[in-house]
């Protein structure tokens, strides 16, 4: 621990998810040292727990890397206090994410003759952020096929043959005039790989934040983890952050760094940044604009679950993460967004969770003993679904300013948010639900959902950037407007949330700004 505090790092990274696994791997690459600052403890790496957990002594979430107090939302004036899908421990929330690595389109950064873009447009293009995608996918070893709809992109391992079965689900969507094409996967293609979609792998198939980013960083010998250390304050004054405070074993430790990283995710991040406010920084840390904080987004996602013909062949093993297609993902003006495979069978325990789920959203809730019932309509659910394949519409989100992460200086530990869903975006969303269903017309299909369902894995831009410090917080190089040694990686950063999950856009954005850090600290040396 001395020589933890008593050094002068190159950089201090707040989080070792995707975003700072990434970007701390290309700097420790790059000859600087790394100080990552995870709040969850080391664990095991033959883990392979899911995300879900029974558990509600923090502590025990910690070890299995799961978020150790509940998320308070408010979502269309209702507020509820939940435990949410946010991760911790080294990899973050990607360690137990699908690996869906899919890139943006061109009218999801900038304007098109087809697509007014709803922001003027992201700072950076498609055209320049373009090498960086082809960057992250060779480090994270990303495997599928090609778009038949869209520009080929480089980089695509070979994925793994499919199940005859599967092969007759690709090839019924085909004859309704569908364009399947073999999902992009962050999963090394090795022998046994179990596709641990949703929870950890215990070995290094799946690129996430820890094996493609932090555990690699390791290696270089100039990176550290500090784990079990809650992150406080930043600590610094006028245009200048010189490190970090956090907590750690009941103590707390003031770190040094020549650069201060943010990589906790979009509703941490800036609550970090809210928690910092000095007479020096009255609003908080980076907050001139007063946008810290504001412009959330997620996904909206509709779930199908969908049959192979009934003259396909009998389940065999093969991979279960299969298909996307992009024939929605925008029509006449509209951002839709990706229908994809989640890699889930509509099997009894799936189905179970979304039962739970539910229930655990509504007023019967507070009957207590009713969540037990859950599981007869579960089974009945399961015998009429057989072998189906549960997929998702991802519908775009789009920036509301009044959508905000919250700070409670009396509850400092607690993510706190405030979501509205917008007219726009409900009307939006029942074009999105016609179109799939006159697409998926000839193919046995039955809805999973009813009501609008946030995806609440994928927040974003609660810190966007822009060109213009009273429109964004960030710069073009997700550099602080008002602190010089001050940037982000994780999906604060992002004005739009784009049409895909947000996964490979984290990555590649990290990566482009790992280097315009590099150029920096070592033009100062």
């Amino acid at each position: 621990m001395t020589d933890v505090t008593d050094k002068i790092w190159d950089v201090i990274i707040v989080g070792a998810g995707l975003g700072g696994g990434l970007c701390g791997r290309a700097l420790a690459e790059a000859g600087l040292s790394v100080l990552f600052v995870e709040q969850g403890p080391a664990t095991p790496r033959q883990a392979e727990n899911g995300q879900e957990s029974e558990h509600e002594d923090p502590f025990a979430r910690l070890m299995y890397g799961t978020w150790p107090l509940p998320v308070e939302s408010t979502v269309n004036g209702k507020t509820t206090t939940e435990y949410g899908s946010q991760g911790a421990g080294m990899g973050g929330t990607s360690v137990f994410y699908a690996a869906a690595l899919e890139q943006p389109e061109r009218h999801d950064f900038e304007t098109t003759p087809e697509m007014p873009h709803p922001t003027g447009g992201w700072p950076v293009g498609h055209d320049e952020f373009q090498p960086w995608y082809d960057r992250a996918r060779q480090l994270m070893c990303v495997n599928g096929g090609q778009d038949p709809l869209g520009d080929p992109v480089t980089g695509l391992a070979e994925p793994r043959p499919l199940s005859p079965r599967d092969a007759a689900l690709g090839q019924a969507l085909e004859r309704v005039g569908l364009h399947p094409y073999r999902a992009q996967l962050g999963i090394r293609q090795l022998e046994g790989c179990m596709e641990c979609i949703g929870r950890k792998c215990p070995r290094d198939c799946k690129m996430d934040g820890r094996s493609a980013g932090v555990l690699p960083a390791l290696a270089t010998g100039r990176a550290e983890v500090l784990h079990g250390a809650r992150a406080l304050v930043l600590t610094g004054q006028d245009r200048a952050v010189s490190g970090l405070r956090v907590q750690r074993d009941g103590a707390e430790l003031d770190l040094r760094g020549r650069a201060v990283v943010l990589a906790a995710g979009a509703l941490a991040s800036p609550r970090l940044l809210m928690a910092s406010a000095t007479p020096a920084w009255p609003q908080g840390g980076a907050d001139s604009s007063g946008l810290v904080g504001r412009g959330l987004m997620f996904h909206i996602n509709e779930r199908i679950a969908i049959w192979p013909p009934r003259d396909a062949p009998p389940p065999s093993p093969g991979p279960l993460k299969t298909f996307s297609l992009r024939d929605v993902y925008a029509h006449k003006g509209d951002r839709m967004g990706l229908f994809q495979s989640l890699g889930l069978p509509a099997d009894y325990g799936n189905i179970l969770h979304v039962l739970h789920e539910r229930y655990d959203a509504s007023p019967l809730r507070r009957l207590g003993m009713g969540r037990e019932f859950m599981r007869i309509p579960a089974l009945i659910a399961a015998r009429m679904l057989g072998e189906a394949r549960v997929f998702a519409g991802i519908l775009e989100d789009l920036a509301d300013d009044a959508n905000r992460v919250r700070f409670d200086p009396d509850r400092p530990e607690m993510m706190i948010y405030d979501y509205t869903m917008s007219d726009e975006l409900l009307a939006r969303r029942k074009r999105f639900r016609r179109l799939l269903k006159t697409r998926l017309k000839g193919v046995r299909s039955m809805w999973l959902n009813h009501v609008p369902e946030l995806n609440i894995a994928h927040p974003c831009g609660t810190l966007r950037f822009s060109d213009d410090p009273k429109r964004g917080v960030l710069d073009r190089d997700c550099r602080a407007h008002d602190l010089d040694n001050l940037y982000v990686v994780d999906g604060s950063f992002m004005p739009s949330s784009t049409g895909v999950n947000p996964g490979l856009t984290i990555v590649a954005n990290a990566l482009r700004v790992a280097e315009a850090m590099t150029r920096r600290l070592k033009a100062q040396t």
